[in-house]
């Protein structure tokens, strides 16, 4: 299942070709590609999915649907380019059943365009569709499911494709070091869609206004796993157990969407508290993080060891800083920590407010931050945690998925029967 088999290619013959961005095909429109072979009238079709973010990182939205799509689709999960120090070339790997791993490799001296980058990658990823074998006869006519729009305007409708998927986990736009032209590539995307989902309430409401069928799917929880933290067995691991109480905790990518004021606040409050962050540091420098005796950043965790991690902590976390950021975040965190039966305290982000109050003390200032966070360790509401558990048990990614992949069939199998395939 882990078995990693490169795909080495010479890519020199495809350096010269243009860096414009690919147009349009002229008769491509939501009923996609008219050079598309014909559909089967199946179910099953393969997904191919074109995700900004890696399959062994954090374990998110993406690793959380396709691990269950897999099940009844085949997944040839695309990645973002990486550099190399020798030829183009994609790493393929089979990391979960059903489910393939592709990494596209850059040489040294690529170009910096990102279409005339994918452009030098198409050839070897149309080659590996037709000759690898983890690959080869399994992706025809597939489903495309873009997390990011930046390669859309090279790969949308290639591979046979018979619809498209534009899955809006964020508004990338206002992440740090964003493209500048990350807009219009997602313009081009949700032009071209068949069907939208997103990952907020906030970006439901703002991809509504540019796509008529759109579909809010918030964060949805393994409430068995993060369940475990309520186990009497279960270990609480020596980086948490060896800390002095109380334990106040995040998990989640340490990144510019947190108050790193606050964090240091709240570490000044209560000095005899240990504040324990957990997560890889990304897009922030590591030395600009604020060091306090009391405050320990553990870097990555596994996924199987969170429920054993956080039932070492005595308040759940949610430090956002209130920016451009986390305007538009549902954070999935919020039911994972409401399935470990742990109080929760998060600043104002929108999503939280209207999805997960009262059953998160959410605070619009740090003193109201502080004070909540204090409470919380002190005497947490034995009513909320419950309630907070009760919503996690309702609110399943396996039922989150069911009800998405029936929104992605109603969506593309009668487009298909309109071109006049039957479905």
């Amino acid at each position: 299942m882990d078995s990693a088999l490169d795909t080495p290619a010479t890519a020199s013959s495809h350096r010269h070709e243009s860096a414009q961005a690919a147009p349009a095909p002229s008769a491509q429109t939501r009923a996609g590609r008219t050079d598309a072979a014909p559909a089967t009238a199946g179910t099953d079709f393969p997904l191919v999915v074109h995700c900004h973010l890696r399959w062994d990182f954090v374990w998110q939205r993406p690793q959380q649907l396709f691990s269950r799509l897999a099940a009844d689709h085949p997944v040839l999960f695309i990645e973002d380019p990486l550099p190399t120090d020798g030829g183009a070339c994609l790493e393929l790997s089979e990391p979960y059943p059903n489910l393939v791993r592709m990494v596209p490799r850059l040489p040294p001296h690529a170009p910096l365009d990102v279409d005339a980058q994918w452009r030098l990658l198409l050839p070897l990823i149309e080659r590996a569709l037709a000759q690898h074998e983890l690959l080869a006869g399994r992706f025809a006519q597939p489903v495309q499911w873009f997390y990011s729009p930046m390669s859309a305007p090279v790969l949308l409708g290639r591979f046979g494709a018979r619809g498209t998927v534009y899955d809006c986990m964020d508004e990338l736009a206002n992440f740090r070091f964003a493209p500048p032209d990350i807009v219009e590539r997602e313009r081009f995307l949700l032009a071209r869609a068949d069907v939208v989902f997103t990952g907020g309430y906030q970006l439901y409401q703002e991809k509504s206004r540019h796509h008529g069928t759109v579909h809010f799917h918030g964060c949805g929880v393994d409430a068995g796993h993060f369940g475990r933290a309520r186990v009497a067995s279960t270990t609480v691991p020596e980086a948490i157990a060896d800390l002095p109480g109380p334990v106040l905790g995040y998990v989640g990518v340490i990144d510019e969407r947190l108050d790193y004021g606050l964090i240091e606040a709240l570490a000044r409050r209560f000095p005899e508290a240990s504040v324990a962050m957990a997560g890889p540091v990304v897009k922030v420098d590591p030395a600009e993080l604020p060091r306090l005796p009391n405050i320990h950043w553990l870097g990555q965790q596994p996924y199987d060891l969170l429920p054993a991690l956080v039932k070492g902590f005595d308040v759940c976390l949610m430090p956002f800083a209130l920016n451009d950021a986390t305007r538009y975040i549902n954070p999935t965190k919020t039911l994972e920590y409401m399935a470990t039966g742990k109080p929760i305290v998060s600043t104002a982000v929108a999503d939280v407010v209207r999805n997960f109050t009262p059953v998160v003390d959410v605070a619009d200032s740090e003193d109201g931050f502080l004070d909540a966070v204090g409470r919380a360790a002190m005497a947490p509401d034995p009513a909320l945690l419950r309630e907070g558990i009760a919503r996690a048990m309702a609110a399943s990614w396996d039922s989150t998925v069911a009800t998405m992949r029936q929104e992605l069939l109603d969506a593309v199998l009668p487009m298909r029967q309109a071109g006049g395939v039957a479905a």
